[in-house]
């Protein structure tokens, strides 16, 4: 599997004939570097957390020009039916989707999801979730992007039933959790975690300018820390 990292929580991750994006937020992102209809192109399938703007990102506009199936919770996934998404495959908490060469398997994350309508108005866009990505072959790694999210010790019932191997964990503070929380989910939690990749900072003035907490707070464990350069592939 080669994984890609553009910035904030936007992942690409390729094997087999799938190419798929998780939170593709690349058009306003100020994070991102590089082409958004090259970081998208070829897109098989997007998967989205949750449906706050800077994760639900470029999600119509590549699924448009590629074809992409949605996988997501079932009210995001209707929002954005209404916005012009064909190919969906609505699911909900708890609940996993066979997508050909791979599953997804939805977590709980505890955060907020919504969008403001044309009003102003908040509208809920169901729960927020973690995504679980297990590959048939496997010989391909099991992952784990756990959204945004706080710290909780279910995390560990996650790992029991999934056995993910590499996990993009949120480290940026203030919105999701800060590094010491973020490496105590990956050293308490998830044993099972053999590469850490950290997300969620650097991308807005009020995250966290960097990884180095993470890091550090990661020294002794038993998982790698990968901080990955953007927009160039690698090998977990």
């Amino acid at each position: 599997m080669k994984i890609t990292w553009f910035g904030h929580s936007a992942f690409r991750l390729e094997f087999g004939s799938s190419v798929v994006l998780i939170d593709p937020f690349f058009t306003g992102n100020p994070a991102f570097v590089g082409d958004p209809e090259k970081a998208g192109a070829g897109a098989t399938h997007v998967l989205l957390t949750h449906g706050h703007g800077d994760h639900i990102g470029d999600t119509v506009s590549i699924c448009k020009r590629t074809g992409a199936k949605l996988v997501t919770n079932y009210d995001l996934a209707m929002y954005l039916a209404r916005q012009g998404v064909e190919k969906l495959d609505p699911m909900n908490t708890g609940g996993t989707t066979d997508q050909g060469e791979f599953s997804v398997s939805l977590t709980i994350a505890f955060h907020s999801s919504s969008e403001l309508d044309a009003n102003g108005v908040s509208q809920s866009l169901g729960l927020p979730n973690g995504i679980v990505v297990t590959p048939k072959d496997k010989a391909e790694p099991v992952v784990y992007h756990m959204g945004d999210t706080d710290l909780f010790s279910d995390m560990a019932l996650i790992d029991e039933l999934y056995r993910p191997t590499v996990a993009m964990v949120p480290c940026g503070d203030r919105f999701t959790m800060g590094p010491r929380s973020a490496a105590m989910a990956v050293k308490r939690f998830l044993p099972s975690v053999k590469t850490a990749i950290p997300c969620h900072y650097a991308t807005f003035g009020l995250l966290l300018p960097d990884a180095s907490g993470f890091v550090k707070e990661m020294e002794g464990a038993k998982a790698k820390v990968v901080v990955p350069e953007k927009g160039k592939a690698f090998t977990p």
